[in-house]
This record gives structure tokens, C-alpha cells and sequence, in this order.
């Protein structure tokens, strides 16, 4: 399925890349990448020889009906893993523990060091747990990846893709293991962290923005929500005013 998956993606929307040199032929490897859209899960794997395995939401693979069926069999085809993301700790310890899995398969990993999707197209800071720990504790490099445009083919909260040509700079491998035994030292997890979000910023061109996406989504949720209620008000205010004026028009002259 990956074939025909990753086959009709390139046929598709001919997406560039670039840097495929970096990516070893055997061995484990992480390769940690931007955020930017749904789709990214699918065009790396379409541009790689060797398979990749991501962390996708349990929900995906256990949805009931004919469709819930069909996402199952899509996501298995294209490499991504359940992890049941009930609690946040849960989540991570269960996405932590499944990539050492197949790390120690002698597979490739690929995780999203923001967590979530950039709600607007920055790159955001990287979360410490998952990446660092993955990489400290089974000492497979670390390969930088940038998505470029994909958001653009399929902007959030929109089903139907648009024909654009997104493209992939892949970056040389990173070694931590100067830092092996260390995966206990949160300093030390923050410092692999910042220096893989460096390398991916140099390779995507994206503005860089020093706190969690996840808090840039609440942020950007309460700016909109604000908006809403003052032109709510607003219009209220206009509506109050305008009905004073037509009341004191039709007032009768002594």
C-alpha cells in the first residue's frame, strides 16, 4: 500500500527534495521535522525508499463504520502507529516506548519535535521529551527535516487538497552521543532539542518562535474569541443606537 500510496502523492503533486543522500540505507535513524500540515505524515514517506513510522492517534485505527475502517488501513499503509494519547504523560510514555521500538528494529522514527501543528506557519519551540529521549536512549542520529509549503496544499480545517508543489529539504545527521546516559538531565534534553529546532529552522526558512505552538493555538484561540465578543458588542451598540434615532424620529412635535 505504501507503494501505490506513495506513488499516486508524487505522481500528484511532484513534490521536491532535497538532501535524500542523508537519509542511511540500513540502519536506525530519526528523522525529526517541522510541523506544518496534516499531509506531512504522507509526502515524507512518499519521497523515502525505506519505511518510516510515525505516532498517529489510536482514534484513527479504531473508528467504527466502512470509513473508520478505511482511515485504518490508510494510515497502516503509509507507516503510522497507534499510541493511545489519553493524558498527557500517558501519551508521551507511550510514544517514547514506541519508538525505541522500532529504533531497535533498526527502522527509521520520525516525530515532530512542536507536538502539533504550527497554527500559522512558524516553527515553534521543540518539546524535550519525546525527541531528546528517543535519540539519548538508543543512540540513533538524529536527521533534521523541512516541510515546505505543505500547508499551503492542505490549509487546517480543509478536506480537499489543493494541486500545489510542496517540497523537502532533509538535513545531515546529528550525533548526540557524546550525551549517552545523560537522557535524565533536562538541561541536557533542552540543549539536543534547541540544536535539532536550529537545524530545522535553517533548513525550512521559518520565523522562529521561542514558546510551545500548543500555547500559540490557545493564545491565538482567545485573541479570536475576544475579537468575536467585542464585535458582538458592537454590533449590539450599533443596533441600540440606531433603534434610539429611529424612536426619536418618529416622536411627534409638540
Amino acid at each position: 500500500m505504501k507503494l501505490s500510496i506513495g506513488g499516486s502523492l508524487k505522481l500528484a503533486f511532484r513534490p521536491w527534495v532535497e538532501g535524500l543522500e542523508n537519509i542511511p540505507a540500513e540502519g536506525p535513524a530519526i528523522l525529526a521535522s517541522n510541523h506544518l500540515s496534516f499531509s506531512d505524515s504522507f509526502f515524507l514517506p512518499a519521497v523515502l525508499d525505506r519505511k518510516i513510522t510515525f505516532i498517529a492517534k489510536q482514534e484513527y485505527f479504531t473508528s467504527p463504520g466502512v470509513k473508520g475502517k478505511l482511515t485504518a488501513a490508510f494510515f497502516k499503509g503509509v507507516g503510522q502507529l497507534p499510541v493511545d494519547r489519553s493524558g498527557a504523560r500517558g501519551a508521551g510514555e507511550a510514544a517514547i516506548k514506541s519508538g525505541i521500538e522500532v529504533l531497535e528494529r533498526g527502522e527509521l522514527f520520525g516525530i515532530y519535535p512542536e507536538g502539533t501543528r504550527s497554527p500559522d506557519g512558524r516553527l515553534y519551540r521543540g518539546k524535550p521529551g519525546g525527541l531528546a529521549r528517543v535519540a539519548l536512549a538508543t543512540g540513533a542520529p538524529v536527521i533534521p527535516v523541512a516541510m515546505i509549503d505543505t500547508e499551503k496544499v492542505q490549509p487546517p480545517g480543509k478536506v480537499l487538497p489543493k494541486m500545489i508543489r510542496p517540497g523537502i529539504r532533509i538535513g545531515k545527521p546529528l550525533d548526540f552521543s557524546r550525551y549517552h546516559g545523560m537522557d535524565g538531565d533536562r538541561f541536557i534534553l533542552r540543549s539536543v532539542t534547541d540544536e535539532v529546532m536550529y537545524e530545522i529552522m535553517k533548513l525550512s526558512g521559518q520565523e522562529y518562535v521561542d514558546i510551545y505552538a500548543t500555547a500559540a493555538k490557545r493564545q491565538i484561540a482567545e485573541e479570536a474569541k475576544q475579537k468575536a465578543e467585542e464585535e458582538k458588542a458592537a454590533k449590539a451598540a450599533g443596533l441600540e443606537k440606531a433603534g434610539k434615532t429611529e424612536k426619536a424620529e418618529e416622536k411627534p412635535e409638540a
